[in-house]
C-alpha cells in the first residue's frame, strides 16, 4: 500500500478529531462563550450539514483541479478555521467556522477517496478505502479522548490549536507523499461525463444502502452513554472504556472489510448488515446484562464498519470513468445517515419505552439496507455480457457495472 494512502488516512484523523471533540467539550466551551450547552450543541449541528453539502459541491468546482492541489487547499482552510476558532471570543463567529471547516473537510474525503484509489490496483480499492476510513476510526478512539483531556486541562481553544497544528503536519505529509499528478487534458473529469455515471440506478441503490446503513449504526452509537449508564447500569466511569472497545471492534471490522470487500463485495456487505442487525437485536434483548451488552457493542462496531470499504468500493465501480461526483454523493449519503439515526433515535427514546427500542429501531434501519443489497444484485446489468455482480467476482470496473 503506498505512503500516500496512510497519510490520507493522518489527514482524516486531524480532521475527525474535530468533528468527535466537541462531545466532550461542551460545558467548558458554553461556559467560556457565555452560551446555553444546547446552543453549544449546535456548533455538532453546524458542523453535519457543512459536511453534507461540502462533498458535491467543492468536488464539482474542483474537478479540474489537480488532487494534491485540492487536498492541500482544503487542509490549509480547515487549519485556518481552526485558528480562527480558537482565537474567536464570539459564538457566532465560531458557528461560521465550524460550518466552513465541515464543508472543506467534506471536500477533502471525496478528493481524498479518488486519489487513494487511483493509487493503487482495482484489486486494491477496498483495501485502501478501509486505511483512509480507518483513520476516523482512530480518531474515535484516540482523537476524542485526548481532545476531551486537552479541553478539560488547557482550554476547549488549546483542542482547536491542537487540531490546526496536525492539520499543518498532515499538509506536509501529503506534498512528500502524494504526486502532483495534475491528469492529461482529455483525462480530466468533466461534468457532462460525471452526470451520466450518476444517471446508474444501481449507483442510487448504494447510496440508499450507505444511508440505511449509517442510520442504524447511529441510532444506537449516538446514546450508548445512557443506554449503558440507565439501561445497562453500568457507572458512568466505565462508558468510556466501553466506547473505546467500540473503537477497537470498528477498527477490527473495517481492517477485515477492506481485505474482503474487493473480491466478494455483496458477501461482504452481506455479512456486515446481518451481523449489524443481529447485535442490534441482541442489545434489544439483553441490554440489561453488562456481559452480553459490551460484547454485543464491541461486535456492533466490528460488524458496522465492515461495510464502510465495500460502501465505497461499489461506488468506484458503478461510476467507472467518472468518479469525482459520485464519490461525493456517496459522503453525504453517509451524512444523511448520521443525520437520520439520531433523529429516529431520540423519537424512539420519546416514545417511552426505554433505551433498548433502539435496538428494534437499528433492526430495522438494517433489513432495508439488506434490502437495497439483495435488489442491487437483482438488477440486470445493462451491458451484454458482463457477470451478474455475485460475491464470487471481483469488483467491476466498468461504469455500468
Amino acid at each position: 500500500m503506498p505512503i500516500a494512502v496512510y497519510i490520507l488516512g493522518l489527514a482524516i484523523f486531524a480532521q475527525g478529531t474535530s468533528e468527535l471533540m466537541l462531545a466532550g467539550l461542551l460545558p467548558e466551551l458554553a461556559a467560556d462563550l457565555g452560551v446555553s450547552i444546547p446552543e453549544a450543541g449546535l456548533l455538532i449541528s453546524a458542523f453535519a450539514v457543512g459536511m453534507l453539502a461540502g462533498a458535491p459541491v467543492l468536488a464539482v468546482v474542483t474537478l479540474r483541479w489537480a488532487r494534491r492541489t485540492a487536498l492541500l487547499v482544503f487542509l490549509a482552510l480547515f487549519a485556518l478555521t481552526h485558528v480562527a476558532g480558537a482565537l474567536t471570543p464570539n459564538y457566532e463567529v465560531l458557528l461560521v467556522t465550524r460550518v466552513v471547516g465541515a464543508f472543506v473537510y467534506a471536500g477533502f474525503w471525496a478528493v481524498a477517496a479518488v486519489t487513494a484509489v487511483g493509487l493503487v490496483p482495482v484489486t486494491s480499492r477496498a483495501r485502501a478505502m478501509s486505511v483512509v476510513t480507518g483513520g476516523l476510526t482512530i480518531a474515535t478512539i484516540v482523537g476524542l479522548p485526548a481532545g476531551t483531556v486537552i479541553g478539560q486541562h488547557f482550554g476547549w481553544r488549546a483542542a482547536f490549536w491542537t487540531v490546526a497544528v496536525l492539520s499543518v503536519g498532515a499538509m506536509a505529509g501529503v506534498i512528500a507523499t502524494v504526486p502532483l499528478g495534475r491528469p492529461e487534458p482529455g483525462a480530466i473529469p468533466r461534468m457532462p461525463a460525471e452526470l451520466r455515471a450518476m444517471a446508474n440506478p444501481r449507483l442510487w441503490l448504494s447510496y440508499a444502502t450507505t444511508a440505511f446503513v449509517t442510520a442504524a449504526i447511529l441510532v444506537i452509537f449516538s446514546y450508548l452513554a445512557p443506554l449503558l449508564t440507565e439501561a445497562t447500569g453500568l457507572p458512568s466511569g466505565a462508558v468510556p472504556a466501553v466506547l473505546a472497545l467500540y473503537g477497537v471492534g470498528s477498527l477490527i471490522g473495517i481492517t477485515i472489510g477492506g481485505r474482503n470487500a474487493d473480491a466478494l463485495p455483496f458477501r461482504t456487505l452481506a455479512v456486515s448488515i446481518i451481523g449489524l442487525s443481529l447485535m442490534s437485536a441482541v442489545l434489544a434483548l439483553w441490554a440489561h446484562t453488562p456481559v452480553v451488552a459490551t460484547a454485543a457493542i464491541f461486535l456492533l462496531g466490528g460488524f458496522g464498519f465492515a461495510a464502510n470499504p465495500a460502501l465505497n468500493a461499489r461506488v468506484f465501480s458503478l461510476a467507472g470513468d467518472a468518479p469525482t461526483l459520485a464519490t461525493a454523493v456517496n459522503f453525504s449519503s453517509f451524512n444523511v445517515g448520521i443525520t437520520i439515526g439520531p433523529w429516529l433515535g431520540g423519537l424512539a427514546i420519546d416514545a417511552g419505552d426505554g433505551y433498548q427500542l433502539l435496538g428494534w429501531v437499528a433492526v430495522v434501519l438494517a433489513i432495508v439496507a439488506l434490502g437495497t443489497v439483495i435488489l442491487a444484485a437483482m438488477l440486470p446489468l445493462r451491458e451484454a455480457g458482463l457477470p451478474r455482480p455475485m460475491d464470487t467476482a471481483v469488483v467491476p470496473t466498468g461504469p455500468n457495472s
